[in-house]
């Protein structure tokens, strides 16, 4: 797994990139595959 130094982790492989006052939250690569499809 790629670590970005501007993101935050959790240990549940989400991540949070903080903005000025805005916060976008996501999954990493490896929660992607692991949780396949969403429909």
């Amino acid at each position: 797994m790629d670590i970005t130094d501007s993101l935050l982790y959790t240990n549940d492989h989400e991540w949070i990139k903080i903005e000025e006052n805005q916060a976008i939250i996501g999954i990493t690569n490896f929660a992607q595959s692991e949780l396949g499809d969403i429909v």
